[in-house]
């Protein structure tokens, strides 16, 4: 049996899980937050916790199970406390500003970069760091990547956008001697 699947999801106070035949729906204090239902792979909510079975033991049904169960818990945890990543812009002249809901980013180009936030995404600026925060796991994630992705750090001199504490390995130059 799967190792993640198995383990049950505790729900908060305040926390309620709508369980339908397609689609799961979980409602907290950030939000409200759905996913559809995996198929051979079930979700029963009893006694304040919530409980993921597959129907059987087929290799398809047991990849699903973990999936499903890590899926509503990373529901649980975002509409009660929510998810955040922080990414720093590294470099000469590189900078960052708030204009109305969409970061307008300096990054070396001809041009500013207008990245738009899309709804349900909180940003804040902080001089070279980025907040990103949201109630959806997977949304935080991607916009954090897509930010890092217009600018990616360098192995040279470190600049561009990284993840805060994101390590990069640095390479020397042509003259191949260490600085």
């Amino acid at each position: 049996m799967s190792r993640i699947g198995k383990q049950p999801i505790a729900i908060p106070s305040g926390v309620t899980i709508t369980v339908d035949t397609d689609l799961i729906t979980v409602a907290g204090g950030k939000g409200t937050l759905s996913q559809a239902t995996l198929e051979g792979v079930t979700v029963t909510v009893a006694d304040g916790v919530a409980t993921v079975t597959r129907i059987n033991d087929e290799p398809k049904n047991r990849a699903k199970h973990g999936l499903m169960r890590t899926l509503v818990n990373n529901m649980v945890v975002g509409v009660t406390t929510g998810f955040s990543k922080q990414l720093e812009i590294n470099g000469v002249g590189y900078r960052v500003a708030a204009q109305g809901q969409d970061l307008k980013l300096n990054l070396g180009f001809s041009h500013d970069v207008i990245f738009k936030i899309p709804a349900g995404i909180q940003t804040k600026l902080e001089q070279n760091v980025i907040t990103i925060s949201g109630i959806d796991k997977q949304q935080v994630g991607q916009i954090a990547a897509d930010i890092r992705k217009l600018k990616k750090p360098e192995p040279y001199k470190g600049k561009g956008i990284k993840y805060v504490g994101e390590r990069i390995i640095r390479k020397s130059g042509k003259s191949g001697k260490e600085k």
